[in-house]
């Protein structure tokens, strides 16, 4: 686990966000066209937050980069959700080595 990448992940505000809204998706995307199993399309964070599509997908990569979220394409469009067992590991790992 390269705990140095998560917690650079996890050091810019909008991107824990994007993380609590992929917590409870249904409460958070609703309006998605497809299903919300499939992961939430960066379209969505996009018009959650108001930040450019650029840098949605930035703080995006780094989430992935990290390990922290999952990606599912279909065509074209990029599905993003969470990696619970990556994030249960980190978590467990701070309560033993903190």
């Amino acid at each position: 686990m390269d705990k140095t990448e998560i917690l650079k992940a996890l050091s810019h505000p909008a991107r824990v966000e994007f993380l609590e809204w992929m917590r409870e998706p249904e409460a958070h995307f609703s309006s998605q066209a497809h299903p919300l199993d499939m992961g939430i399309c960066a379209k969505q964070f996009e018009m959650r937050c108001g930040l450019s599509q650029s840098t949605v997908s930035a703080h995006l990569a780094v989430l992935e980069k990290a390990g922290l979220v999952k990606t599912n394409k279909v065509g074209q469009w990029t599905f993003y959700h969470r990696d619970e067992d990556r994030i249960r590991s980190f978590i467990d790992h701070l309560k033993t080595s903190l």
